[in-house]
C-alpha cells in the first residue's frame, strides 16, 4: 500500500493494474509478467517505473516504447497526481 497524501492510499495491485493498461493500451505492446517484471517506487509527488515488455515482430521499436512512457507517465499523473520522473523500459522479447 502506498500513500499518496495524508489522507490517499492506493495498492500496489491498483498501482500496477494503471501501469499496464497504461502500457498495453499502445499497439504493439505487451507488459511481461508484471508481478515479476514491474517495479513502481512512489517516493512523496515523485514517481518512477521499470517495466519489460514485449512488442510485436515488425513494429517500430523505439516508438512503441516512448509511446509507453508518455502514456505510463500520463496515467500516472493524472490518476495519482504524481509528477513521474522516469519510466524505464526494457524490450525483453518480440511477439
Amino acid at each position: 500500500m502506498r500513500v499518496l497524501a495524508p489522507d490517499v492510499r492506493i495498492t500496489d495491485a491498483a498501482l500496477t493494474h494503471i501501469v499496464v493498461q497504461a502500457a498495453e493500451a499502445v499497439e504493439g505492446a505487451r507488459v511481461r509478467r508484471p508481478r515479476r517484471h514491474l517495479e513502481i517506487e512512489i517516493g512523496g509527488a515523485s514517481a518512477g517505473v521499470e517495466l519489460e515488455l514485449a512488442v510485436t515482430y515488425g513494429k517500430v521499436i523505439p516508438d512503441v516504447v516512448r509511446e509507453v512512457q508518455e502514456r505510463v507517465a500520463a496515467a500516472l499523473g493524472t490518476m495519482c497526481g504524481v509528477n513521474v520522473i522516469a519510466v524505464n523500459v526494457s524490450v525483453e522479447e518480440l511477439d
